[in-house]
């Protein structure tokens, strides 16, 4: 039998596993204005990861700067988008998975969530967007927020003007 049972580290549970992954997923991230990781996961799996960051090819925003429209850069696919497009590209389907976000998604990333046949996202960092809260409640998709496994608070949010 085990010394001391108590003295032993807290097991993860299954949505702070995978939320800290997504925070891993995130340091991949090209464009400083908000490091974002996604993590697509059904049945305890991974399916897929995506980080904000340009289209494969094509020059990065740590490389050549932002090139920011109206408040937002826009050199940049989000997190989200990139998880759902690999998704896709290797044939893997996202119907009925859990998305895991260190940010909660915006509008344009939460319709494409909904139309990937994403059932529940969990996210960590707050965004400013009503509309996105709105269209995910309206399409039953459960939002639940987490503060990041191991951290004593909230995690930071992007700029309100700054997509993730």
């Amino acid at each position: 039998m085990p010394e001391n049972l108590s003295s032993r580290r807290k097991r993860p549970t299954w949505d702070e596993y995978f939320l800290e992954i997504a925070f891993s997923v995130a340091e991949r991230s090209t464009c400083d204005r908000a490091h974002v990781g996604a993590v697509l996961v059904r049945d305890k799996r991974i399916l897929s990861t995506g980080y904000n960051g340009s289209p494969a090819g094509l020059p990065h925003c740590d490389e050549v700067g932002h090139l920011i429209v109206d408040g937002h850069c826009v050199r940049t696919l989000h997190a989200e988008q990139n998880a759902i497009i690999q998704s896709a590209l290797h044939g893997v389907d996202s119907e009925g998975a859990t998305a895991y976000v260190t940010h909660q998604p915006c509008l344009t990333c939460a319709k494409m969530l909904i139309n990937a046949g994403i059932r529940r996202v969990v996210y960590a960092g707050n965004y400013p967007d009503a509309y996105s809260r709105q269209f995910l409640a309206e399409a039953n998709v459960q939002l639940d927020h987490m503060t990041r496994p191991g951290s004593t608070g909230s995690v930071s949010a992007p700029e309100p003007d700054a997509a993730p």
